[in-house]
């Protein structure tokens, strides 16, 4: 999904409307990728900060409906062919297999699926365990669909409880199965540490068992508390205590170790994929490229400019501009915040960021930014966290310090 940046951001006047965001924006060469939010899910997990809601008035319909409005407006700008698809939530897998019928149909007619088709882009849905079936699988195959990313969380009953995941983790390996059955080619697992009351052996029981699925991707993601959610309220009522920093940063080690014992490496900080099966999507917007976005509380980035739609689904099917979104947030082109985009993502990455770009981008707002960022990256590598070349790529060490890494670069760029 796309990240959730924490740089500021301004209001949006309240007729703001997606239409007038790209309007400024170049048709051509066009975005080459595409995120979709479905808001279903049938219950709330406590640690989730990403716009869901669990539908009691039989929505999906009118949903999908919307949905198709906003594509056909959208689709100007997209790029021939697109090359990345990623359809997030929510529970992307809650949605009827009619609607998704209507959905794939609808994509295939409005976009250029030609390079997704062909295997050199990617097509990827969100799926929860107990929402996997066959007839599901076989339409999103058939619909171009080559990529599901199976929400498995942990393995562990207890753990899954206490982030209020309701799923069998046996149905896990199922979920696997069928997409494998289907003809979709590639799976990812995501996964949570740091879980309150979690040993690094019942980690290493998950990490075990993520590997033993055998699939190209896993996504392991610290337990974060974000504003707002179920998980924090509890934590803040003292019900459970958060791991610490060192048992975390022990969970941490010991999935990378683990995973790359498994043929998987890191690409991103969180994020351990084969040689070659990289998620292409995400890599779009770690590298700051650009994207649409359609449905509730969805983030779009072209042209420079950012902006997310409304995130109620009752403000999203309202259809007062021609099948655009109106958006709550916006963010006109800004050198400084595009390269501490650039710098805060990049920097995650294991193929880092090219020093000379990046100096020469921030020399061409602030004058003294590219001596004072070669400081920075000259102290961190005789600290052993920034390796020794013309790319700024950190070591496993700097990985470990990764967030505070990126704050100096970034204070770096201050007046």
């Amino acid at each position: 999904m796309p990240p959730n940046h924490s740089l500021p951001i301004r209001q949006a006047p309240p007729s703001a409307h997606a239409g007038a965001a790209l309007a400024a924006c170049p048709k051509s060469p066009g975005a080459a990728s595409l995120y979709i939010h479905v808001p279903f899910c049938f219950h709330k997990c406590h640690y989730c900060d990403f716009y869901s809601i669990v539908d009691s008035r039989d929505r999906q319909s009118a949903f999908v409906d919307r949905l198709e409005l906003e594509l056909r407006a959208l689709a100007p700008w997209a790029a021939r062919p697109l090359h990345t698809i990623f359809v997030g939530g929510g529970t992307p897998s809650l949605l009827r297999p009619d609607l998704w019928r209507r959905l794939l149909a609808s994509l295939a007619g409005l976009f250029d699926l030609s390079r997704i088709a062909a295997g050199e882009g990617e097509f990827t849905v969100e799926c929860n365990p107990e929402t996997v079936t066959p007839e599901l699988m076989s339409i999103l195959a058939s619909g171009g669909v080559d990529r599901v990313s199976i929400g498995a969380q942990s393995f562990n009953e207890a753990h899954l409880k206490a982030l209020e995941r309701r799923h069998d983790p046996d149905n896990v390996a199922r979920a696997v199965e069928l997409a494998r059955a289907a003809g979709i080619r590639r799976q990812s697992l995501d996964l949570i540490f740091a879980i309150p009351g979690q040993t690094p052996a019942q980690w290493r029981s998950d990490l075990e068992t993520a590997l033993s699925l055998n699939t190209e991707h896993i996504s392991c993601y610290a337990l974060t508390y974000e504003p707002n959610t179920a998980m924090t309220a509890r934590l803040k009522r003292g019900e459970f205590q958060r791991a610490d920093e060192s048992l975390e940063a022990d969970l941490f080690l010991l999935t990378r170790d683990l995973i790359r014992a498994g043929g998987l490496d890191a690409y991103e900080v969180s994020n351990f994929a084969r040689a070659g099966a990289e998620c292409r999507h995400n890599l779009a917007y770690w590298r700051q490229e650009e994207w649409l976005a359609a449905g509730p509380s969805a983030s779009a980035h072209v042209g420079g400019r950012r902006w997310k739609n409304a995130p109620r689904l009752d403000d999203y099917l309202d259809r007062s501009f021609d099948g655009f979104s109106t958006i709550l947030d916006f963010e006109e082109p800004d050198a400084g915040r595009a390269l501490s985009e650039r710098l805060m993502t990049g920097l995650r990455l294991r193929e880092g960021l090219d020093s000379t770009t990046v100096l020469a981008a921030a020399g061409a707002f602030r004058p003294r930014a590219p001596a004072r960022l070669s400081r920075v990256a000259d102290r961190l590598r005789r600290q052993g966290w920034l390796q020794d070349s013309d790319r700024w790529t950190l070591t496993d060490s700097g990985i470990l310090i990764a967030d505070r890494i990126v704050v100096d670069f970034m204070a770096a760029l201050d007046p």
